[in-house]
């Protein structure tokens, strides 16, 4: 018997053995989606609750008593570290950070304290000295900062970021990194950012290579004063360029550009793709700010040291509830109690910042000396140092000068140069990532050099 194929049965035979499931799945990884799944919004609820139940975390409140004050809210969050380094054989090193505070130190502080940040680091297995930390503020403040005795839970602001770092490390010490995570409590934030200084300050003094410090603070409000109710929207606050920057740095930005491309907003961008690609129903938003205006977070500590840094929040807020003593005026309530916290929401940013801790990370280190050439030619040259280790190679990423987001990539293999035929070197910015053979990339390295 004569058998013929048609043109189509053919083609069909042809696409079924052609290796398309690979393909896809090095587009995405799928324990990102299993990090997601394991985020509870039920244990971020009785985290957030017993934080609150503190009665005020005041930095300069009790730490003698257990069930009121600092000292207590501090004590109950190393033990809640403790308990997931026992699960998971000791991954984690906890221990407690800290630095005295005076009265000399700022018109914020009404008496002397150690401001005492809790730190639980999960070392990494090929780069241990490279760290993303993730923070919470472990203080809350009444309507006067200098009342530590009036009670203030700090629901949202900020058990909730306090909660969601806890819930992370419980979630994300289940696996092997080639980085180091930090999960830190930090303290002394309302007084005046102590705690994040101080802890910079440790980082600089021991040498650790700071990928870049994702700030929660506020994550779980999603009734703004303004009326808007939003459980999708969050804001990713970053500086433009680094304060530390040289004056050539300075005077070569003038020239060829950059004025949005420091470290932390390249953090920024990194964290709005990776939503994008793993959690399409949030909406991130990329502030072009350090902070909200006037006012400030623990991340710019790290950033006034050269550190990436940047700050995620809720994308509404409700001033009602925040620094607030608890009261009813006018038919309005104020105070931040338990009562404003969306557990679920929080738990949605605890996601957002642990598939952004686990990409990183899961990252080779970015690459080095990225210089750009191609001025007066039809096609832009760029090249690097390579990084240390097996990776699968490099991708070049450029936009238009307008865009806030990488728009345009190409994955050009384990090299150390290429040229981009056709793509005008005064019309887009660009940068380059390393790409580990598990399809996570490095931040971008913006190019800090030229050449002809």
């Amino acid at each position: 018997m004569k058998v013929i194929f048609s043109p189509l049965s053919i083609f069909l035979c042809i696409f079924t053995f052609l290796p398309f499931n690979k393909t896809i799945a090095q587009d995405t990884d799928a324990k990102i989606y299993d990090i997601i799944d394991s985020v509870s919004a039920d244990r971020i609820e009785n985290d957030i609750r017993k934080l609150a139940g503190f009665g005020t975390r005041n930095t300069f409140s009790d730490t003698v008593s257990t069930t009121r004050g600092i000292g207590a809210a501090r004590r109950w969050i190393k033990s809640e570290f403790d308990k997931t380094s026992r699960d998971c054989n000791n991954c984690l090193n906890v221990f407690y950070q800290k630095d005295l505070v005076t009265p000399e130190d700022g018109d914020r502080v009404p008496k002397e304290a150690w401001v005492v940040n809790v730190v639980a680091i999960q070392k990494g297995t090929k780069y241990p000295n490279r760290y993303i930390l993730m923070s919470g503020d472990i203080d809350s403040r009444a309507s006067d900062t200098m009342d530590f005795e009036t009670d203030a839970p700090g629901a949202n602001d900020n058990a909730s970021g306090m909660a969601g770092t806890i819930e992370a490390a419980r979630v994300l010490s289940k696996y092997k990194f080639e980085n180091s995570i930090i999960y830190v409590g930090l303290s002394g934030e309302e007084q005046g950012l102590f705690g994040g200084k101080g802890l910079a300050q440790y980082a600089k003094k021991n040498n650790w290579e700071i990928i870049g410090i994702l700030n929660n603070d506020m994550i779980g409000n999603i009734e703004g004063v303004d009326g808007v109710i939003d459980n999708r929207s969050f804001r990713i606050f970053s500086e433009p360029v680094p304060p530390t920057e040289t004056e050539k740095e300075r005077n070569a930005r003038r020239y060829y550009g950059g004025e949005v491309d420091g470290i932390s907003r390249q953090l920024a961008r990194y964290i709005h793709g990776t939503v994008q690609t793993y959690m399409p129903e949030m909406n991130p938003m990329m502030i072009y700010r350090l902070d909200r205006f006037g006012r400030g977070g623990h991340h710019r500590s790290f950033n006034d040291l050269g550190y990436a840094g940047i700050r995620i929040m809720e994308a509404h807020e409700n001033y009602n509830r925040q620094h607030q003593n608890i009261r009813t005026e006018n038919g309005i309530e104020y105070g931040d109690v338990i009562e404003g916290v969306n557990f679920n929401y929080a738990a949605k940013l605890t996601a957002v910042n642990a598939i952004n801790l686990a990409s990183l990370a899961w990252a080779p280190p970015a690459p080095q000396n990225v210089a750009i050439g191609g001025i007066v030619e039809p096609s832009t040259k760029l090249r690097w140092e390579k990084v240390s280790g097996d990776i699968a190679g490099y991708k070049i990423y450029w936009r238009d000068t307008t865009s806030p987001v990488w728009q345009h990539s190409r994955f050009v293999g384990n090299v150390s140069e290429f040229m981009l035929d056709g793509i005008v070197i005064d019309n887009y910015f660009f940068g380059v990532v390393a790409v580990g053979k598990n399809g996570h990339e490095s931040l971008v390295s913006f190019p800090s050099s030229t050449f002809r």
